[in-house]
């Protein structure tokens, strides 16, 4: 299937690294022009080289911080001026969950709710702000927001709210952008495969006793698949809702987590 991307433009946000990256890659070796947005410049500048070798795509490295408006506008003029326009959005910016044990009911603190609902919400609410008046003006965009399966999952308080609220935001958004043919929607990952893994899975191994194979099985056999999902395959979801194809889906989730146990979504 032609995905009729070829000569759009992107904006992907946390595309240093991980499910960003594997998302800036997918759009690219569909023939789109990719600004990868983050804050360390020198891992941001390292990607973006990778990138572009390995696609033959323009791949723009914009240091940027989501969680300051200034930061954010920047960075959508500068990448406004590089490619003339801006037709895709996705929004990876984030501390990704799963990383380590979710702080408890009593540890849940001021400083540590606001500073990730203010990078993963309303990062991703400014990084809108910033795109939208473009898409409208050329009546034509596509946003992705990328939340997890902790909307769905009480494993982490401010996991959940984080997530809920996104999903919370793209459906009020799709209701507003939608008549300007511009379709806003949500991704949520599971568990995922990306460079981090490795480390994680023997960091695990070693405190279990167990091997690195057994510590990765635990931690991704808990979907219907009993296998990890790996980035590139929550890169390939995103890249169809990037596309044209994608018109009939808006303001709605799509999980991304290789089937989970349990309760009926619907």
């Amino acid at each position: 299937m032609d995905l009729q991307l070829s000569g759009k433009t992107a904006l992907v946000t946390g595309g240093s690294m991980g499910i960003g990256k594997a998302v800036a890659r997918a759009l690219a070796d569909e023939g789109v022009d990719v600004a990868i947005l983050a804050r360390t410049k020198a891992t941001l500048q390292a990607a973006a080289d990778e990138l572009e070798r390995a696609t033959g795509r323009r791949i723009l490295a914009v240091p940027a911080d989501t969680s300051r408006d200034d930061s954010v506008r920047e960075a959508a003029q500068q990448v406004v001026e590089a490619f003339g326009h801006i037709d895709i959005l996705v929004n990876c910016a984030a501390q990704p969950a799963g990383q380590g044990p979710a702080p408890t009911l009593a540890e849940v603190t001021d400083e540590a709710f606001f500073g990730d609902v203010n990078t993963k919400v309303m990062g991703y609410l400014r990084c809108i702000q910033a795109v939208a008046p473009h898409m409208k003006s050329q009546g034509w965009g596509r946003i992705i927001n990328i939340s997890g399966m902790a909307a769905r999952t009480p494993a982490s308080i401010i996991g959940s709210i984080r997530n809920v609220s996104v999903v919370a935001m793209t459906k009020n958004v799709a209701e507003q952008l939608g008549p300007f043919g511009i379709n806003v929607t949500v991704v949520h990952p599971g568990m995922t495969r990306t460079e981090k893994t490795a480390a994680l899975a023997r960091a695990a191994a070693e405190q279990s006793g167990s091997s690195v194979e057994e510590a990765e099985k635990r931690r991704f056999g808990g979907n219907l698949l009993g296998r990890a999902i790996d980035a590139s395959d929550i890169a390939a979801v995103v890249t169809f809702l990037a596309s044209p194809r994608a018109v009939a889906i808006n303001g709605d989730v799509i999980a991304a987590a290789g089937g989970t146990r349990g309760a009926i979504h619907y």
